[in-house]
């Protein structure tokens, strides 16, 4: 079978510079997991990739809440359902083999992630446009 990397693409890009960064940087991490590696060498950078994610939508919904996002909720649910597949990836990496935890890595920043920053993180781009431009005039706007 033919593997794929994460592969970043300029089609996510948010424009918002600090998180299209991190995501970024999540896509760079899980390219990291093919070629030549020990199970230590893995597990220890899923560990990092998984830490990183977590401090992504941490910030991520920090930004959202300083703006009252009116979909913060949802977007928070979201981010749950994320943390719970990369904490079961985690919890299920010691018995995969190393290509194995790869393509779970790769299913998860190339489907899921992408799709998520694609479509969901998308949503919230135009508000948080506004709220700095706002902001950054002295005026307070409405998010909405």
């Amino acid at each position: 079978m033919a593997h794929t990397k994460a592969n970043w693409s300029e089609a996510i890009v948010t424009g918002l510079p600090a998180i299209d960064s991190q995501h970024k940087a999540l896509f760079d991490m899980a390219a990291s997991f093919r070629g030549n590696g020990d199970q230590i060498r893995v597990m220890h950078t899923l560990t990092m990739l998984c830490d990183y994610a977590n401090t992504h939508l941490r910030d991520e919904e920090a930004m959202l809440e300083k703006i009252a996002y009116r979909k913060l909720d949802e977007h928070r649910l979201q981010h749950q359902e994320f943390r719970r597949m990369l904490g079961r990836l985690l919890d299920e990496a010691r018995s995969l083999t190393l290509d194995h935890i790869a393509d779970r890595i790769e299913e998860l920043i190339n489907g899921w992630f992408y799709h998520h920053i694609l479509t969901v993180d998308a949503e919230y781009v135009a508000d948080v446009k506004r709220h700095q431009a706002a902001s950054a005039s002295g005026s307070a706007a409405d998010p909405r």
